[in-house]
């Protein structure tokens, strides 16, 4: 904005004068910033599931495609590093490896380092699927981030990767 011109108002805006006003007592300086967070966040989520939905696919079936499809060729994973990227419970991994088994999404194959294990390969209908998410995700993203100027997005990431990093590294 150029100086003398106000800022525009947003929804947030509203809601951190409303608790300034009822509760002045309170530092509310923390709500512009994540409730901005996790507004977007919602938008984002939304712009998720349209992409996914396109392809016939939920969230967490493109997270278990992603993960497979960022390993390059062969597409490969074992079950329990498959646990380690998306984050969830190993019956909960074993029941999505199978829905998306049944859908000729994935694959179980023998281990060729043990004879024992299996491991979770990408089939080409779940690589085409996962590919064609992911253009239309990217595109939604866009989308969202086209008001900020690419030296603003740079430096947003570089904001929220601060905010994020200790939670990654817990």
């Amino acid at each position: 904005m150029s100086p003398g011109t106000e800022r525009p108002i947003d929804e947030v805006d509203v809601l951190v004068d409303a608790w300034r006003r009822e509760r002045p007592d309170l530092d509310v300086g923390p709500l512009e910033v994540l409730s901005r967070v996790s507004r977007l966040a919602r938008h984002l989520d939304l712009a998720r599931r349209a992409a996914f939905e396109a392809q016939h696919l939920e969230p967490w079936e493109f997270d278990v495609l992603a993960a497979l499809r960022r390993e390059g060729a062969p597409y490969t994973l074992s079950p329990g590093r498959l646990l380690q990227v998306t984050l969830v419970t190993s019956g909960t991994m074993t029941n999505r490896i199978d829905r998306l088994e049944a859908k000729g999404l994935v694959a179980r194959v023998p281990d060729p380092n043990d004879g024992r294990g299996v491991q979770v390969v990408l089939t080409a209908d779940g690589r085409s699927r996962v590919d064609d998410a992911l253009t239309d995700l990217l595109a939604h993203e866009r989308d969202i981030l086209s008001a900020l100027p690419a030296a603003d997005r740079d430096h947003l990431a570089d904001l929220l990767r601060r905010l994020t990093l200790p939670f990654d590294t817990a």
